[in-house]
């Protein structure tokens, strides 16, 4: 493995997921042969620090825990063992939904008495045979722990001025009453055994058509509700779960923190600000995310939820996940002014993009939705169906592990809670580079060439540099040891 001639030769391990067939693949050899001037060069600043990093995860959902339910426990172990083991991603930010969403078998609340305003009729009962035992298990096996992110679709139908599921607003003579709901959740869940370690306010307060569960908010009145119920609730109760605004996609940003961070008063329960990625299929925002870490440089910015959407997953057809053929809602419902957002992508290449993008750009954690589906992209009470890094077939209990799953791993697996993302030098716009330093010293470097060709690049840290080569439409995670 060559190197360039002044400098000492950098040891390193590589791992890498490629269209050719390597799944997280360590390779045994990676070196090039290319002449000087087709390099690449890389260079490492781990002395310049960013923000420091939350986790990567994905979602606890009912769709995902009844199907685990419904496999062999061998299958349903293997699949708990490669998100949460040590032999696999290693997952370390989670998400679930408080009450029904769409990816729950059915409409749902934890407080269903009508009128029921000191909620004595709270219950977590409808989780206790899916939700629950899945976080459970994953707990066990899981060695360093994991955050878990709380996020309600919707408040009761009767405590809304619309009184249905979906859309309409909480009418402020049940503000207290939600508020208390987020208390008795966390013990409720604290009961089984399980932190909770942070809230949304709401999935998506914009709204997502009027399709599923939903609830409306604009930035004032969210920043109403935190700053003077749901904080103080939770403050009161001696709760010190994290809040974080918003919760949709970054078109939007700038409106929710500018109200958020408006002054020392609206910000002082506010932790931090989560988004979602499908206002384009590409595009993660460079600048809207900087003007969040900016307007609040201490405060968590988290993404929160993103998925391939509105298409039935690909089984066993692993060339799928690498080709340009996926589609998203705007592909169809998009204005015709943003359909150019939305064009078919390959869904590594979104998953990928993304990720390092918000790295580059002081996101510090990242969720992933629904960690396992079936072969329709369901369960799914409303039908609208997405793809899962893992995909099981019930009728013959059979579990596929997707690119997307090695794709997540590339991150989760070796940037770790409390690693610093740090600066480096790149000489190809083309290839997209992030990296980050981990509490025990390591430097975990992430590359992903979207292209055909393969690239030969130079990677230096310090006085030691080492030549690889990545091929085309590959990811590689290159870890250099303390």
């Amino acid at each position: 493995m060559s190197c360039t001639k002044s400098n000492e030769q950098l040891s390193v391990e590589v791992y890498e997921t490629s269209a050719n067939g390597n799944s997280l693949t360590k390779l045994s050899d990676f070196s090039s042969d290319a002449n000087q001037e087709e390099i690449i060069q890389i260079k490492l600043l781990p002395a310049q620090k960013r923000q420091t990093i939350t986790g990567f995860g994905g979602s606890f959902t009912e769709s995902s825990a009844y199907l685990l339910n419904q496999l062999s426990k061998k299958n349903r172990d293997s699949i708990i063992e490669a998100y949460f083991g040590e032999s696999g991603a290693k997952y370390s930010l989670t998400r679930t939904h408080m009450n029904s969403c769409d990816f729950s078998l059915s409409q749902y609340s934890y407080a269903p008495v009508e009128g029921d305003k000191e909620l004595k009729h709270f219950t977590i009962e409808e989780d206790k045979d899916d939700i629950i035992p899945f976080i459970q298990d994953a707990m066990k096996v899981s060695k360093d722990g994991f955050k878990i992110l709380s996020s309600p679709w919707t408040a009761s139908p009767w405590m809304k001025d619309n009184k249905k599921w979906v859309g309409g607003k909480l009418l402020p003579e049940y503000y207290d009453t939600w508020a208390l709901f987020f208390s008795k959740y966390m013990d409720a869940y604290k009961a089984e055994g399980i932190d909770i370690w942070g809230f949304t306010v709401e999935n998506e307060p914009l709204g997502n058509g009027n399709n599923w569960e939903s609830m409306h908010y604009t930035p004032n009145e969210m920043t109403n509700f935190v700053q003077n119920h749901l904080g103080p609730k939770l403050e009161a109760d001696g709760h010190n779960a994290k809040i974080l605004g918003y919760d949709q996609n970054r078109e939007h940003l700038k409106e929710w923190v500018d109200s958020q961070y408006k002054n020392e008063e609206t910000s002082k329960y506010f932790d931090g600000t989560a988004i979602h990625w499908y206002a384009s299929t590409y595009d993660y925002y460079p600048k809207e995310l900087q003007y969040a870490h900016n307007k609040a440089p201490d405060k968590y910015l988290i993404q929160s939820e993103a998925c391939v959407d509105s298409e039935i997953p690909k089984w066993k057809d692993d060339a799928w996940y690498w080709k340009k053929e996926a589609t998203d809602w705007g592909w169809d419902w998009a204005p015709e002014k943003d359909k150019h957002l939305h064009p078919k992508y390959a869904p590594v290449n979104r998953y990928a993009r993304d990720i390092i993008g918000c790295l580059n750009n002081y996101v510090d954690g990242w969720i992933d939705w629904n960690m396992v589906l079936d072969t329709q992209g369901g369960p799914n009470w409303f039908q609208n169906w997405c793809v899962a890094p893992v995909i099981v077939d019930l009728e013959k209990d059979e579990v596929y592990f997707t690119p997307l799953y090695y794709t997540l791993s590339h991150f989760s697996r070796f940037i770790r809670p409390e690693a610093k993302v740090i600066n480096l030098e790149n000489s190809d716009k083309e290839l997209m580079v992030t990296a980050a330093e981990n509490p025990d010293g390591t430097i975990a470097v992430v590359l992903f060439n979207e292209g055909m060709i393969a690239k030969t690049i130079n990677v230096s840290l310090k006085d030691k540099s080492i030549q690889i080569e990545i091929q085309g439409q590959a990811i590689q995670t290159v870890v250099i040891p303390n």
